[in-house]
C-alpha cells in the first residue's frame, strides 16, 4: 500500500498536507492545541531519501497506518520523516514523534513512552491514545531494525 496522503476519516483521502475539517465540531474540542497544530501543520511529513531505515506499522483495529523513516549518521538520528493514513491523533503523534527522534541515540529511541508522547502533545483523550501507541510501535520497530 502506498502512503502518500493523510486522512482525517476512513473515506477518500486528500493529498498530503490537505485536511478536511468536516466533523471537526464533534472532535476539535477534545484535542489540545498542540494536537491540532501537529495535525494541521505536520512536521517532517513525506518520504526521506535516502533513509538509513524505514518501517511501516498499522493498527488492525482502527486501520491507521504509519510509515516512519530515519537517517542516522554516526550515532544519533539526524532526520525523521513520516507518512500516515489515519485519524487526527495518529497524524499528530507521528508528526511530534519525528521531532522527538531527531538528535537522539538508539538508546533514547527505546526510552520514549506512550505517556511521554501523549504528554508532549498536552495529553490525549483515552479514546484516541491509540495514535500514540502506533507512533511508539514505529519508534520501537526502527530501533530494533537499526540495532541489527
Amino acid at each position: 500500500m502506498s502512503l502518500h496522503w493523510f486522512a482525517t476519516s476512513r473515506g477518500s483521502a486528500p493529498p498530503v498536507g490537505l485536511h478536511s475539517t468536516a466533523g471537526c465540531a464533534d472532535t476539535c474540542g477534545v484535542f489540545s492545541k498542540a494536537v491540532l497544530d501537529h495535525f494541521q501543520n505536520p512536521r517532517n511529513a513525506g518520504e526521506l531519501d535516502p533513509a538509513t531505515a524505514s518501517v511501516e506499522v498499522s493498527n488492525p483495529v482502527c486501520g491507521d497506518i504509519l510509515k516512519l523513516s530515519v537517517k542516522v549518521e554516526q550515532g544519533p538520528v539526524t532526520q525523521a520523516h513520516f507518512l500516515c493514513r489515519g485519524c487526527t491523533t495518529a497524524i499528530a503523534c507521528a508528526s511530534r514523534l519525528t521531532e522527538l527522534l531527531s538528535g537522539n541515540s538508539m538508546h533514547q529511541l527505546r526510552e520514549i513512552s506512550v505517556d511521554d508522547l501523549s504528554q508532549s502533545l498536552g495529553g490525549l483523550p483515552a479514546e484516541t491514545i491509540h495514535g500514540a501507541h502506533l507512533a511508539i510501535d514505529a519508534a520501537r520497530a526502527i530501533a530494533k531494525k537499526l540495532q541489527r
